[in-house]
């Protein structure tokens, strides 16, 4: 079996790998919420200045670009915001998947400006942010159905993309550091 190094790890989770909590507070939510609002003015601050030849450079070895981690944060996150209003407007609607790393390699991903994708992504949140700050107690435990990770109440998912966005951002900061950029 391959393993990971302690260094191919950090490159890989730079802020460590995401953990399910058992049970998420109110202040906790409001947490994840403001992390989830920032991400578009922190990953637009993360990616500023960059070259394009920059912005094609993996963030690890065998990693995505900048550029196609930024395309994947928008679609990530456009796949959430639409789970989570099925999760408030269907009775634990099953979601289909979606094969991200393919999604990567899609020409779009791989050739458009990352303005494409940052422009995307500061209107997505703005929505996001207004439909997450109006669930109520009951809103917050419904969700949806993973194939492969089961029941995801939206308490849970709003950590994940909490965690989700802080993530790639740090893919990106890690690297500048790295680079001396």
């Amino acid at each position: 079996m391959n393993s990971l190094s302690a260094h191919d790890i950090s490159l890989r989770y730079p802020i460590g790998d995401f953990s399910r909590p058992a049970a998420i507070s109110p202040a906790q939510r409001e947490t994840a919420i403001a992390v989830i609002a920032d991400l578009p003015g922190n990953l637009r601050s993360a990616v500023s200045g960059l070259s394009e030849a920059q912005l094609d450079t993996p963030y690890r070895e065998g990693g995505w670009t900048v550029r196609q981690l930024v395309h994947h944060v928008a679609d990530s996150h456009i796949n959430a915001y639409t789970r989570m209003r099925l999760a408030l407007t269907e009775d634990w609607p099953t979601i289909k998947p979606y094969q991200e790393a393919r999604w990567a390699e899609s020409a779009d991903a791989k050739t458009l400006p990352v303005e494409v994708s940052l422009s995307l992504l500061e209107a997505l949140h703005r929505r996001w942010i207004v439909l997450l700050q109006s669930l109520s107690e009951a809103d917050w435990e419904r969700g949806y159905i993973h194939p492969e990770h089961g029941r995801e109440p939206l308490s849970t998912v709003a950590a994940l993309y909490s965690w989700h966005s802080k993530h790639h951002t740090a893919h990106v900061t890690e690297l500048r550091k790295r680079m001396g950029w």
